[in-house]
């Protein structure tokens, strides 16, 4: 099995969604930072650049990992090892600044510049941690019954039809998450986006 030092925010970090999928068994080492930009994505989850002078507050850890693990991960955040300038996230060694002053170098996942959205907002102050529990992201703000009916949505392919509730229909429409397709519904793009981050 294989060790690595591994820097993550937002949605990876301790207490957030998706943290116990990769990270519940790691150690954790500490916070560390880092110099980028960071913004918010419309869902309402950060998402960091390597480019820029903001100081980006993360956590370290220590993951022992075998190969799948790895790959589930690349996968998870649509990297690819073979077209990599053409992955949603870019996996990438950083800097990261610890809290006893040193500095290590660190594998990390960063959203790939050409594929930031317009919709996402840079968080002048830097401080995602502060921004989240200012601004909730989108899928803390919906009810199960949404969620569940987002996922629904997400699982479905080709031709396959989910039953239309009127009440959860205007619900989501309101929200932005799903777009009619004449006899069948499907999930917009920022529908999409929340689904990633739907446990």
């Amino acid at each position: 099995m294989n060790s690595v030092k591994i820097f993550v925010c937002g949605a990876l970090a301790q207490g957030r969604v998706h943290h116990s999928k990769f990270l519940k068994t790691a150690e954790f080492l500490g916070h560390g930072w880092i110099q980028g930009s960071i913004y918010r994505l419309e869902a309402g989850y950060p998402v960091f650049l390597l480019q820029g002078d903001q100081s980006i507050t993360g956590e370290v850890y220590q993951l022992h990992f075998s190969d799948i693990l790895m790959s589930l991960m690349d996968e998870f955040h649509g990297y690819s090892v073979l077209q990599p300038e053409r992955s949603l996230y870019l996996k990438s060694q950083v800097r990261v600044l610890r809290d006893n002053e040193t500095t290590e170098l660190m594998t990390t996942y960063v959203l790939n510049p050409t594929k930031l959205p317009k919709s996402a907002c840079k968080i002048e102050s830097g401080d995602w941690i502060q921004d989240l529990s200012q601004n909730p992201p989108l899928s803390d703000k919906m009810t199960d019954r949404q969620k569940e009916y987002v996922k629904k949505l997400g699982r479905t392919t080709g031709r396959d039809i989910v039953p239309i509730q009127l009440e959860i229909y205007r619900e989501l429409m309101n929200l932005g998450l799903i777009v009619d397709k004449g006899r069948r519904l499907a999930l917009s793009k920022l529908g999409q986006e929340v689904l990633r981050f739907l446990e």
